[in-house]
């Protein structure tokens, strides 16, 4: 079959899989998110021989899917032409076990006979090597082991091992629990261990999905997208990646395709912004801890756009061929080049999510004085680099720039800092920060602004536009009733946008002309439009958005302007931001129900 975005994310913020409509699990890597695929199918063609897991009914006719209400636990219902069917639960083990949240590499799996006398076969082909091999097993009585490169995974189950084995095809007669997961013994009854770490698993997302603070409106796609978030966070570190893939293009045959399962500093900024305004506060502090850690690793100096997320600094880029790529298009990549770039916003965006840890009593653990101090040090970098070139945030490769996102970040940054110092009494400190934000805005009106055009742009000195200078009024560094950020949203409107979308920008970069839309920047045009006054335009391209959404409720980073097909790595974190920001904005006051 054709791969396609329309798939279904499991997680338990250690380890995640893609799962398609037919129940097949097509994309996961293992121990991390960033390691070799075991389940690498998405990346291989329209017949792939390994990576998979599917559960295939004979006689197949019809399939339904859906997740548990407000979990990360999918359902999938498979009916045949004789109308039997049979119900599989997909889920990774989240539950709070010996006074800790247990979340292991692992699997579960639970396929139940619905209706009538459905014969299933199973096949399980971890991938070892990046798809280039299927994964060497060994088996015993009630358990498989496979080899795959980074991890070796134990199958146990209640289903004869050699009907998986053979991939036998058998009549389903009673439940069949499948528990992948860490190469040791279970130590317990598989269906009823399986079973009870579903029932934890469901209580515990819904547990948590009960603490966000929800928009009136548009509830279940919020939900969705914040359940999404949370599975790309890598709980160990706090790091969160930019999206759970690699290598699906922006559009067809691109060369387009980069690897984004890392901690991109911006994706995160925004993500645990959105997040915040749900209440979801232990996603931020866990991710302060990843960014105290960076800081210190920084000691002043340069910091990369982009880490592993066990901050790691070194993500080499390299190009594997042991696999077709997304649709046969290729290259697929490992790694990503852009650990080495220069891209100065993200001295704003380690500032602005600090900072909050000055003024939030929600926090464990609050700010400190130490904790400014090391701040500074990022101040000072940002003040340093305002107005120097760098790739930007949409990480030019062979075009070098001052970008003014990027300039108004680093004012972002000095001025949080001084807000932060009055805030912890600190006069001598507040002063001198303000007084470095002064100059900072001082030069970005001068060099970024058009006085001919009253608008400005993307680059010093240049005439380009940019989406992201529809940020500025989001940063604080213009309000959107200002008349130059009206005419730089009006001039935005009228060269960047195409039917309902917006682009990025339209110049062209390393690889020619972008041919698809942005989703997030769409979603920053959404929120320009209600701050416009244009409250009902923006409610129906939000609306336009949300019905581009895969079967699951998210998005990929792209979108195709003719048809609406998303393109791009899935699920994409800016987009899923775009969502609850946008639901959150256009929604109608609690006040209309009670």
């Amino acid at each position: 079959m054709t791969p396609s975005l329309d798939l279904a994310p499991i997680g338990n913020c250690s380890v995640s899989a893609l799962i398609d409509r037919q129940g097949r699990f097509v994309w996961a890597c293992a121990p991390r998110i960033d390691d070799d695929p075991v389940f690498s199918a998405l990346m291989d063609g329209e017949a792939p021989e390994h990576g998979f897991w599917s559960i295939e009914l004979e006689g197949l006719k019809t399939t339904e899917q859906a997740y548990v209400r407000n979990t990360a636990v999918l359902r999938t219902v498979l009916t045949a032409e004789n109308g039997a069917s049979v119900e599989i639960i997909d889920f990774c083990p989240r539950h709070l076990k010996h006074s800790r949240i247990y979340r292991p590499i692992a699997f579960g799996r639970v396929v139940r006979p619905l209706t009538g006398t459905p014969r299933i076969t199973v096949r399980l082909r971890p991938a070892a090597d990046w798809g280039a091999r299927l994964a060497e097993r060994t088996s015993g009585s009630n358990h498989i082991r496979y080899m795959c490169s980074d991890v070796t995974l134990r199958l146990t189950t209640n289903c004869p091992v050699s009907h998986v084995l053979n991939e036998r095809t058998f009549r389903l007669e009673e439940e069949l629990a499948f528990f992948l997961g860490p190469d040791e013994g279970y130590d317990q009854s598989v269906v009823a261990g399986v079973n009870a770490a579903l029932d934890l698993t469901v209580a515990h997302w819904k547990h948590w999905t009960r603490t966000l603070y929800l928009p009136l409106e548009w509830q279940e796609a919020v939900i969705r997208a914040a359940i999404a978030l949370r599975l790309c966070v890598y709980e160990e570190t706090g790091a969160i990646v930019a999206a759970m893939t690699t290598s699906v293009p922006e559009f067809p045959e691109s060369g387009r395709n980069w690897d984004y399962r890392y901690c991109w500093i911006r994706d995160a900024y925004y993500t645990v912004r959105a997040l915040n305004r749900l209440g979801a506060v232990d996603i931020l502090e866990s991710y302060l801890g990843y960014l105290r850690n960076l800081v210190d690793a920084s000691a002043g100096g340069h910091v990369q756009p982009v880490y592993g997320v066990g901050l790691e600094p070194a993500i080499v880029e390299r190009i594997v061929d042991s696999v077709e790529g997304y649709r046969g298009m290729k290259p697929v990549r490992v790694g990503n080049q852009a650990h080495e770039h220069l891209q100065h916003d993200v001295y704003g965006q380690i500032v602005l999510p600090l900072v909050q840890a000055f003024f939030d009593h929600r926090l464990l653990r609050p700010g400190t004085i130490e904790d400014f101090r090391a701040l500074e040090w990022v101040g000072e970098r940002a003040f340093a680099m305002h107005d120097r070139v760098d790739a930007g945030l949409w990480e030019f490769r062979t075009i070098a720039r001052v970008h003014t996102y990027s300039s108004v970040m680093c004012w972002a940054a000095c001025d949080r800092l001084a807000k932060a110092a009055h805030h912890l009494g600190l006069s001598d400190r507040e002063e001198l920060w303000r007084e470095r934000a002064r100059i900072i805005r001082e030069r970005i009106e001068a060099e970024a602004y058009l006085p001919d055009e009253g608008r400005f742009a993307a680059s010093f000195g240049g005439t380009e536009l940019d989406a992201a200078l529809l940020q500025m009024t989001d940063l604080g560094f213009l309000d959107a009733r200002d008349p130059r950020q009206v005419r730089t949203f009006e001039a935005i409107e009228r060269d960047l946008k195409r039917g309902a979308y917006l682009f990025r920008y339209i110049h062209p970069d390393d690889f020619g002309e972008p041919e698809t839309a942005f989703n997030f920047c769409t979603f920053w045009y959404i929120e320009a439009l209600h701050l416009n006054g244009r409250t009902e335009e923006a409610r129906a391209i939000f609306d336009e958005m949300l019905s581009r959404r895969t079967h699951a409720g998210l998005l990929s980073e792209d979108i195709a302007i003719q048809d609406g097909e998303l393109w791009g790595n899935y699920p994409q974190t800016y987009s899923l931001v775009g969502i609850i920001n946008c639901a959150v904005l256009l929604s109608r006051s609690w006040q209309d129900a009670r």
